[in-house]
Protein backbone atom coordinates (compact mmCIF):
# COMPACT_ATOMS: atom_id res chain seq x y z
CA UNK A 1 0.00 0.00 0.00
CA UNK A 2 1.50 3.41 -0.62
CA UNK A 3 1.19 6.30 1.85
CA UNK A 4 0.65 9.91 0.93
CA UNK A 5 0.61 12.89 3.47
CA UNK A 6 -3.02 14.96 2.93
CA UNK A 7 -3.35 18.69 2.90
CA UNK A 8 -5.84 20.35 0.23
CA UNK A 9 -5.39 17.03 -2.03
CA UNK A 10 -7.44 14.85 -3.41
CA UNK A 11 -6.66 11.42 -2.29
CA UNK A 12 -7.33 8.39 -4.42
CA UNK A 13 -6.68 5.12 -5.80
CA UNK A 14 -6.25 1.91 -3.75
CA UNK A 15 -4.65 1.94 -0.19
CA UNK A 16 -3.82 5.37 0.46
CA UNK A 17 -3.31 6.73 3.94
CA UNK A 18 -1.36 10.43 5.23
CA UNK A 19 -1.54 12.24 8.66
CA UNK A 20 -0.86 15.84 9.70
CA UNK A 21 -0.15 16.57 13.39
CA UNK A 22 -3.20 18.70 15.41
CA UNK A 23 -2.71 21.70 17.25
CA UNK A 24 -5.87 23.19 18.03
CA UNK A 25 -9.37 21.65 17.43
CA UNK A 26 -9.50 21.19 13.86
CA UNK A 27 -12.03 20.56 11.04
CA UNK A 28 -11.89 18.74 8.08
CA UNK A 29 -13.84 17.91 4.89
CA UNK A 30 -14.19 15.32 2.19
CA UNK A 31 -15.60 15.77 -1.11
CA UNK A 32 -16.87 12.19 -1.97
CA UNK A 33 -16.14 11.80 -5.87
CA UNK A 34 -15.95 8.38 -6.12
CA UNK A 35 -17.26 5.86 -3.61
CA UNK A 36 -15.30 2.48 -2.58
CA UNK A 37 -14.12 1.83 1.04
CA UNK A 38 -12.77 4.87 2.88
CA UNK A 39 -12.60 6.10 6.50
CA UNK A 40 -11.80 9.74 7.99
CA UNK A 41 -10.38 10.41 11.66
CA UNK A 42 -8.04 11.02 14.30
CA UNK A 43 -5.17 8.56 15.00
CA UNK A 44 -1.88 8.47 17.25
CA UNK A 45 1.13 7.52 16.05
CA UNK A 46 1.04 3.91 16.69
CA UNK A 47 -1.52 3.45 14.34
CA UNK A 48 -0.80 1.05 11.20
CA UNK A 49 -1.57 2.63 8.42
CA UNK A 50 -0.75 -0.23 5.87
CA UNK A 51 -3.18 -1.90 7.68
CA UNK A 52 -7.50 -1.01 6.23
CA UNK A 53 -10.06 -0.28 7.48
CA UNK A 54 -8.55 1.66 10.65
CA UNK A 55 -10.48 2.05 14.01
CA UNK A 56 -9.35 -1.57 14.50
CA UNK A 57 -7.05 -0.97 17.69
CA UNK A 58 -6.81 1.71 20.79
CA UNK A 59 -4.57 4.07 18.05
CA UNK A 60 -7.91 4.74 15.58
CA UNK A 61 -11.07 6.93 15.99
CA UNK A 62 -12.62 6.79 12.40
CA UNK A 63 -15.82 7.36 10.52
CA UNK A 64 -16.36 4.59 7.98
CA UNK A 65 -17.30 4.70 4.38
CA UNK A 66 -20.79 2.53 5.84
CA UNK A 67 -21.61 5.40 8.16
CA UNK A 68 -20.10 3.67 11.68
CA UNK A 69 -17.67 5.27 13.88
CA UNK A 70 -14.81 3.03 15.49
CA UNK A 71 -12.48 2.66 17.97
CA UNK A 72 -10.49 -0.37 19.44
CA UNK A 73 -12.63 -2.50 16.99
CA UNK A 74 -16.03 -1.62 18.68
CA UNK A 75 -18.46 0.31 16.96
CA UNK A 76 -18.90 3.92 19.01
CA UNK A 77 -21.60 5.38 16.91
CA UNK A 78 -23.40 5.41 13.28
CA UNK A 79 -24.59 7.80 11.23
CA UNK A 80 -28.74 7.46 10.50
CA UNK A 81 -29.26 5.37 7.54
CA UNK A 82 -30.94 7.70 5.86
CA UNK A 83 -27.60 9.75 6.00
CA UNK A 84 -25.12 7.70 4.78
CA UNK A 85 -22.48 10.09 2.35
CA UNK A 86 -23.18 9.41 -1.56
CA UNK A 87 -21.02 10.18 -4.49
CA UNK A 88 -20.90 14.33 -4.03
CA UNK A 89 -21.56 14.60 -0.24
CA UNK A 90 -19.31 16.75 1.76
CA UNK A 91 -18.32 14.66 5.00
CA UNK A 92 -16.89 16.96 7.75
CA UNK A 93 -15.34 16.26 11.08
CA UNK A 94 -14.16 18.20 13.89
CA UNK A 95 -12.43 16.69 17.01
CA UNK A 96 -12.09 18.84 20.31
CA UNK A 97 -9.49 16.37 22.03
CA UNK A 98 -12.38 14.41 23.46
CA UNK A 99 -15.01 13.74 20.89
CA UNK A 100 -15.01 13.18 17.16
CA UNK A 101 -18.27 14.47 15.59
CA UNK A 102 -19.45 14.10 11.92
CA UNK A 103 -21.69 16.74 9.32
CA UNK A 104 -22.65 16.19 6.50
CA UNK A 105 -22.89 19.08 3.70
CA UNK A 106 -22.62 21.12 6.43
CA UNK A 107 -25.29 19.40 8.80
CA UNK A 108 -24.08 18.03 12.37
CA UNK A 109 -25.25 14.31 12.52
CA UNK A 110 -25.29 14.03 16.42
CA UNK A 111 -23.16 10.99 16.72
CA UNK A 112 -20.29 11.92 18.50
CA UNK A 113 -17.48 8.93 19.42
CA UNK A 114 -14.29 8.84 21.67
CA UNK A 115 -12.32 7.01 23.30
CA UNK A 116 -8.76 7.70 21.82
CA UNK A 117 -6.49 8.98 24.01
CA UNK A 118 -2.86 10.80 23.56
CA UNK A 119 -1.53 12.76 20.50
CA UNK A 120 -3.85 12.16 17.72
CA UNK A 121 -3.26 13.15 13.72
CA UNK A 122 -5.99 13.20 11.48
CA UNK A 123 -6.37 10.39 8.91
CA UNK A 124 -7.48 9.80 6.23
CA UNK A 125 -7.48 6.22 4.14
CA UNK A 126 -8.96 5.12 1.15
CA UNK A 127 -9.20 1.82 -1.12
CA UNK A 128 -11.55 0.07 -3.75
CA UNK A 129 -10.95 2.83 -6.32
CA UNK A 130 -12.44 5.64 -3.82
CA UNK A 131 -11.78 9.25 -4.56
CA UNK A 132 -12.01 12.08 -1.62
CA UNK A 133 -10.93 15.17 -1.75
CA UNK A 134 -9.63 16.30 1.37
CA UNK A 135 -9.90 20.42 2.62
CA UNK A 136 -8.04 20.71 5.93
CA UNK A 137 -9.00 24.72 5.59
CA UNK A 138 -11.01 27.35 2.63
CA UNK A 139 -13.98 24.69 3.87
CA UNK A 140 -16.81 24.12 1.56
CA UNK A 141 -19.41 24.24 5.05
CA UNK A 142 -18.38 26.36 7.60
CA UNK A 143 -17.22 25.09 10.51
CA UNK A 144 -18.90 25.41 13.58
CA UNK A 145 -17.92 27.70 16.36
CA UNK A 146 -14.10 26.89 18.37
CA UNK A 147 -13.21 24.86 14.93
CA UNK A 148 -10.88 26.19 12.33
CA UNK A 149 -8.63 24.80 9.84
CA UNK A 150 -5.49 22.91 11.29
CA UNK A 151 -2.30 24.83 12.29
CA UNK A 152 0.53 23.59 11.92
CA UNK A 153 3.11 23.16 14.34
CA UNK A 154 5.87 25.80 13.52
CA UNK A 155 9.38 26.70 15.99
CA UNK A 156 9.51 30.36 16.66
CA UNK A 157 13.51 31.33 16.88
Amino acid sequence: MAASVFCCLRCCRDGGTGHIPLKEMPAVQLDTQHMGIWGVGVATQKVNLNQIPLGRDVHSLVMRNDGALYHNNEEKNRLPANSLPQEGDVVGITYDHVELNVYLNGKNMHCPASGIRGTVYPVVYVDDSAILDCQFSEFYHTPPPGFEKILFEQQIF
